[in-house]
């Protein structure tokens, strides 16, 4: 009943992280080619190139996920593959960025975005567990005759043996 509208919310909350980081990015791109910023000596049209070129990267990424989760949230199934894989991997990027706001920025807002985007991520991929088998497989217990009757004990059950003692030779 929780897993659908967790899904619905983390594609959300994806989507615009997605926008908003590429469009971050883009941004510090064109401040960094207008004001002719360097670092290190580095080449200030290159920075500008790769602030842009890792944000859209990172935004698609971001993108990723979120289309991820989507999918997840319309067909109410779990994740699977190269999916669940890529839910994974965005859980770890937001531990890593929540703790990186905590220790280098110090901003608590920051934090708790990224320790709830991180939750919705781990919510969904908990709340979809593999222990629930296909819906057509028929259940463990059932042989080729059909189902077993767990009262009805087997006809000929195996003797149970004790092993041999050890001799002390």
């Amino acid at each position: 009943m929780v897993r659908r509208p967790v899904a619905w919310i983390l594609a959300v909350v994806l989507f615009v992280e997605a926008f908003g980081v590429a469009a971050l990015n883009w941004f510090l791109g064109i401040v960094a080619d207008r004001q002719n910023m360097s670092l290190a000596g580095i080449d200030p049209d290159a920075m500008s190139v790769s602030s842009k070129i890792g944000g859209v990267v990172f935004g698609l990424y971001f993108l990723l996920c979120a289309v991820v989760a989507l999918l997840v949230a319309v067909r109410d199934r779990a994740p699977a593959g190269l999916g669940r894989i890529l839910l994974i991997s965005v859980a770890v990027v937001h531990g890593l960025l929540g703790a990186f706001a905590w220790a280098m920025v110090l901003n608590k807002a920051a934090f708790v975005f990224m320790v709830v985007v991180l939750g919705l991520v781990i919510l969904l991929l908990m709340t979809y567990d593999r222990l629930e088998g296909p819906s057509g497989a028929a259940p463990a217990s059932d042989g080729p005759d059909g189902p077993k009757d767990p009262e009805q004990p087997e006809k000929d059950p195996a003797p149970i043996v004790p092993p041999p003692a050890p001799s002390p030779s």
